[in-house]
């Protein structure tokens, strides 16, 4: 069997997502670059956090540049849409054609939707039709037009953080997950635009989404989310490919074992890995010259085992950590160099003064020295493309290697001193080591 260096798979990793492809001039992005990333990740997360900007323009930015995040909402708002929202890998934009594949899921919702949802579909299921007619009929709407349009705006409850939705969004949102209706996009305000199946698709796919076969054709499903995510990852465990879409092992073995007999995947070692499979066309670049900072949510680095086997970078979101246990900041961003992440950023783009904070950088204690030069070109990259003055940056000066940390917020925290604090706080052990994953659908 071949064998695959880890330095090795971590390039080939890097060349699947995108990251060596040629970028073009800053804001000069055009629909085909963004479509171009799209082919090569498959899937991108979304996030309402917009701390440094709502995590799915990041991921475009990481591979292309500054660019007009207009073309990102175009894709997705106008016809013919390039990408639609549904629970792919979390809260995500796909390809219209992949939405019919995630059928399975679509037909779980009774089940396995969250709790206010499943009981108005249990408890009040003429009216969850009702929606559904309303948004048909009327479509696409926001949440709040569909309650003015059915004036049905009850009063919400308060007693608890999150989701706290009137009856309206509960019946919308059950119908958004069983496959019942659609997304045409989102507001300004980030607000979803429900709409009927018919809306969103190109006509080219419009009959794969309004005529779904049932379970028997999910095994088909199956094999075309593995065949997505294993060329999306270039090389990758048989957990790297159930994490990409949520699945369960027993769902990505039989369609493993399909693309390794049509020789779509071959079987590779590579260190920490029982048993890996390398894509038959994935890029085994020799060497890579790769700088990019990572939304927390970038598909590089969902799956922490794999984070861990590739890179040896212990990472995990620290958003919903309370702030007294957090160990790097709160909207960290790793940062690639090279084949390796050698660093976290912690950013807030501070709107109203006008300016992209850095409250602390943590690097990794092997950082190449040159790695800080680049994170200051990437800062300051981001804070143009933001529309934001680069301040409080780390000097270029302050050396990875340097034999102490400098003081947070532009300096740069020595890693050993990092790992220290990260093995006291990280009680839970190896659960962080052994691909425990952030969201609701693991």
């Amino acid at each position: 069997m071949r064998r695959v260096s880890r330095e090795q798979a971590r390039r080939i990793a890097i060349a699947a997502q995108g990251f060596l492809d040629p970028r073009p001039e800053p804001f000069g992005a055009t629909m085909r670059h963004l479509q171009r990333v799209v082919d090569r990740v498959g899937v991108v997360q979304i996030d309402s956090v917009n701390v440094v900007v709502r995590s799915q323009y990041l991921p475009f930015f990481s591979r292309l540049g500054p660019y007009d995040t207009a073309l990102l909402d175009r894709a997705r708002d106008r016809a013919p849409r390039r990408l639609v929202e549904y629970w792919a890998h979390e809260a995500s934009l796909i390809p219209p054609a992949t939405w019919p594949l995630l059928d399975f899921r679509m037909r779980e919702a009774a089940e396995k939707a969250w709790g206010s949802m499943r009981r108005i579909l249990a408890e009040r299921p003429d009216f969850v039709d009702v929606v559904q007619r309303e948004v048909e009929l009327r479509g696409p709407l926001t949440a709040a037009e569909v309650e003015r349009a059915l004036e049905h705006d009850q009063p919400r409850s308060t007693e608890h953080w999150g989701w706290n939705w009137s009856e309206v969004k509960r019946a919308l949102e059950c119908l958004f997950w069983a496959g019942r209706i659609s997304s045409a996009g989102r507001t300004s305000q980030f607000e979803r635009r429900y709409s009927a199946l018919d809306v969103p698709p190109t006509p080219a796919v419009r009959g794969a989404w309004l005529d779904r076969p049932g379970a028997e054709a999910d095994p088909e499903r199956f094999l075309e989310l593995v065949r997505i995510a294993a060329r999306a990852h270039g090389i990758g465990s048989e957990r790297c490919f159930a994490d990409y879409f949520r699945l369960k092992r027993e769902q990505v073995r039989p369609a493993i074992a399909h693309l390794v007999a049509v020789g779509e995947l071959i079987p590779v070692t590579v260190p920490g890995w029982r048993q890996a499979w390398l894509h038959a066309e994935a890029r085994i670049p020799r060497r890579v010259q790769a700088e990019a900072l990572l939304s927390p949510f970038d598909s590089l680095v969902w799956q922490r085992e794999r984070v861990h086997t590739l890179w040896d970078f212990h990472y995990r979101i620290e958003i919903y950590t309370p702030k007294h246990k957090r160990v790097h900041g709160y909207y960290v961003l790793p940062f690639l160099f090279g084949d390796r992440l050698v660093a976290r950023c912690d950013l807030k783009a501070d709107r109203q003064r006008g300016v992209l904070r850095c409250h602390a950088v943590t690097w990794e204690p092997d950082a190449p020295p040159a790695a800080a030069a680049a994170l200051r070109r990437q800062l300051e990259a981001m804070a143009s493309w933001l529309g934001l003055e680069a301040g409080s940056l780390p000097e270029a000066h302050h050396a990875p290697h340097g034999s102490g940390a400098a003081s947070a917020p532009s300096g740069i925290q020595d890693g050993r001193e990092a790992r220290d604090r990260r093995a006291a706080e990280q009680s839970v052990g190896a659960r962080a080591l052994v691909g425990e994953t952030d969201g609701r659908l693991a």
